[in-house]
């Protein structure tokens, strides 16, 4: 059994979701220690409890401390098996990082998967769904498993309320993904969304983005979310390439001004677009797990250029190795322009 301290590194909730998502992809079982100890509120909050009881359901795994608040989990999974579940955070947690949890499993399962999850949608915490389907799932499309994921309901934060619904063909085997250059960019989109907020705000970000891009106005939309249980604001900025879709995101807050809104994620993308390389930093996080799981089954890995590596995606390495005993590689020409090779081990 593997031993995680779930401090390492960043020490957040990633550790918990990887370390189930390898478990359930390896068969070996894991125990994490010290669950999220320097956070202010430690241990398992609703949301990791609700990965936990994804992964265990997947698998009919074994599992101690599946409890809030417990800073100890041990965590021995069945064989996997696909099929149709429902997973309801129960709160305005995040539906994407519980589908982070069980979806490479899934990806080369004895058959397709079907699966619901409720909760939040568009959480500041977590990709939003937009970045799920319009970045990270055509890039799986690549590897070899089809994922098709559908929004039924936004769900904003604190609210909550959201519904996704995802389809799951998988591979027999994970391919490899070469991701080193950008290519021209094809089409570059401003929108915001907006639901039981004033109008006002999302014409102001708007404006910011128009004076910060110098993008022509046809470029920036605003879409009125009729359906949503609360309040939400989220500003994206979509970069489309010949090789990737990016997506940046920032989300309105509570006494923080829209024009601020809108001036940090134009700072993101604006880097992301100087720099030249085809992975922003949350992508170049999210691919690391599958391009290691096609590594270790020896057909798959890849490479791609991106940002400079955030601690979260460092400690993301250091787990995988542990796991996967994959060979990683990673070369910094200088800060903005970083290569990461995922292989299978020499």
């Amino acid at each position: 059994m593997l031993t995680i301290d779930g401090a390492m590194g960043e020490g957040g909730g990633q550790i918990i979701r990887t370390s189930l998502a390898l478990s359930l992809v390896t068969g070996e079982p894991v125990e994490i220690r010290n669950i999220r100890a320097g956070r202010p509120r430690p241990g398992l909050r609703r949301q990791h409890l609700t990965a936990v009881t994804a992964a265990g359901r997947l698998s009919e795994a074994e599992v101690e401390g599946a409890q809030l608040g417990s800073r100890r989990l041990r965590f021995q999974p069945g064989r996997v098996k696909p099929g149709s579940y429902r997973f309801d955070v129960g709160t305005a947690g995040s539906t994407t990082l519980v589908l982070q949890t069980v979806l490479p499993a899934l990806l080369t399962a004895g058959g397709p998967s079907q699966l619901v999850l409720e909760g939040g949608t568009h959480n500041p915490m977590a990709p939003p769904f937009e970045f799920l389907a319009k970045t990270y799932l055509p890039l799986i499309a690549r590897l070899g498993p089809r994922v098709e994921a559908v929004l039924e309901r936004p769900g904003f934060y604190p609210a909550g309320g959201g519904r996704l619904r995802v389809a799951v063909t998988p591979a027999r085997q994970l391919g490899r993904l070469e991701l080193v250059r950008r290519g021209p960019l094809i089409a570059r989109r401003g929108r915001v969304l907006l639901a039981r907020l004033p109008e006002h705000i999302a014409r102001r970000e708007c404006s910011t983005l128009a004076a910060h891009s110098g993008w022509e106005p046809k470029c920036f939309v605003t879409e009125l979310v009729r359906d949503s249980p609360g309040p939400g604001n989220v500003v994206m900025i979509e970069i489309e390439s010949e090789t990737v879709t990016e997506v940046f995101t920032a989300f309105g807050r509570k006494g923080v001004p829209a024009e601020q809104v809108a001036a940090e994620v134009w700072s993101e993308a604006s880097r992301y677009l100087q720099a030249e390389v085809p992975v922003g930093p949350h992508l170049a996080d999210q691919l690391m797990l599958p391009l290691a799981i096609g590594a270790h089954q020896g057909s798959g890995g890849g490479q791609y250029r991106t940002l400079e590596l955030t601690s979260h995606s460092r400690t993301h390495l250091e787990l995988l190795d542990w796991f996967l005993q994959v060979d990683i590689e990673v070369e910094s020409p200088q800060r903005d322009d970083v290569c990461v090779r995922i292989g299978p081990r020499r």
